[in-house]
C-alpha cells in the first residue's frame, strides 16, 4: 500500500475514533459491547449500514470511503474483542483476512456484504469465547509469553520465571486447565501462525520455519504435517490468498 494510502488510512481511524458527533457515542459503544459480548441477536438489531448516518466522510469517492469505514470498523471490533478475551493471534488474522478481502472488493454491494460477514465472524468468535474455559492468571500470563516470543526458542524455565512459579508446578497447572502441555501449546501456536504465514505473505517455508524458531526445516515439515495433515508447501498451494477471489465466487454461486 503506498504511503500516502497509509496516513489516509490512519487519518481515518483517528477521525472515527475520536470525532464522536459523528455518530451517537452511546449507540455505538452499545453495538461494539455487544459484538464483545457474543450477542448475535442484538448485533443484529444495532447493525446499521456501513458508512450510513452521520458516520462522517473519509473520502470524495464513495467506494473508498467505505473501504475507509470498513478499516476503521474493523480495527474497533478487533480491539474490542481481545479486551473481551478473543486470543490476539486469533483476532488479528480475523482483521488482517477481512482486511484483505475487502480490499479486492470492486462494488458497493460486495463490501456491505463482507461488512456484515466480518461482524457476525467476530460476534460468532466471541459467543464461543463467553462460553468457554476460564483460565487461572499464571496459565494467561503463560499465553501471553508464548504469543509474544513465538519467534523465539521458549522454554519452560523461562515461562516460570517470568509468571514467579517452578517449573513442575506451572506445567501440571497448565496441562490441569488447558488440557495439553506447554511444548504442545507451542508447537500449536507455531504451526497456526505459520499457516496465517504461508496464506497471507510471500515469505518461502524455509524462511517462515526459520523466524519460528523450529530447530530446522525438516522439523518445521514435521510438526506442520503432524497438526494440519499437510506439508507446508501443499498448504500454501491449497489455502495462498491467490485463491480467495476463485473462493469467493464458487460460494457466491451457492
Amino acid at each position: 500500500m503506498p504511503q500516502s494510502e497509509k496516513e489516509l488510512t490512519y487519518k481515518a481511524f483517528m477521525n472515527r475514533e475520536y470525532a464522536f458527533k459523528h455518530s451517537p457515542f452511546e449507540k455505538e459503544f452499545e453495538f461494539y459491547d455487544c459484538v464483545k459480548s457474543g450477542d448475535a441477536e442484538r448485533v443484529k438489531m444495532l447493525m446499521t449500514p456501513l458508512g450510513s448516518g452521520g458516520s462522517g466522510k473519509l473520502s470524495e469517492d464513495h467506494l473508498r470511503n467505505l473501504k475507509y469505514h470498513f478499516t476503521v470498523t474493523i480495527a474497533l471490533i478487533t480491539r474490542f474483542c481481545v479486551e473481551g478475551g478473543l486470543e490476539m493471534e486469533t483476532a488479528y488474522t480475523l482483521s488482517d483476512l477481512y482486511i484483505l478481502k475487502m480490499d479486492k472488493c470492486r462494488t458497493e454491494e460486495e463490501i456491505h456484504s463482507l461488512h456484515r460477514e466480518a461482524i457476525l465472524d467476530f460476534t460468532n468468535q466471541m459467543k464461543f469465547i463467553s462460553r468457554g474455559t476460564v483460565y487461572s492468571k499464571p496459565v494467561i500470563l503463560t499465553m501471553d509469553y508464548i504469543y509474544d516470543n513465538i519467534h523465539s526458542k521458549i522454554s519452560v524455565r523461562d515461562i516460570a520465571e517470568e509468571v514467579s512459579l517452578s517449573e513442575s508446578y506451572l506445567s501440571r497447572l497448565f496441562h490441569s486447565e488447558v488440557g495439553v502441555t506447554i511444548s504442545t501449546y507451542i508447537a500449536v501456536k507455531r504451526v497456526e501462525t505459520a499457516q496465517n504465514m504461508l496464506k497471507y505473505s510471500d515469505y518461502p517455508p524455509i524462511d517462515i520455519g526459520n523466524y519460528l524458531a523450529f530447530n530446522s526445516h525438516s522439523h518445521f515439515i514435521s510438526t506442520f504435517k503432524k497438526y494440519t495433515g499437510m506439508t507446508p508447501n501443499e498448504f500454501r498451494k491449497k489455502y495462498y490468498r491467490s485463491n480467495w477471489s476463485r473462493d469467493r465466487k464458487i460460494s457466491t454461486k451457492k
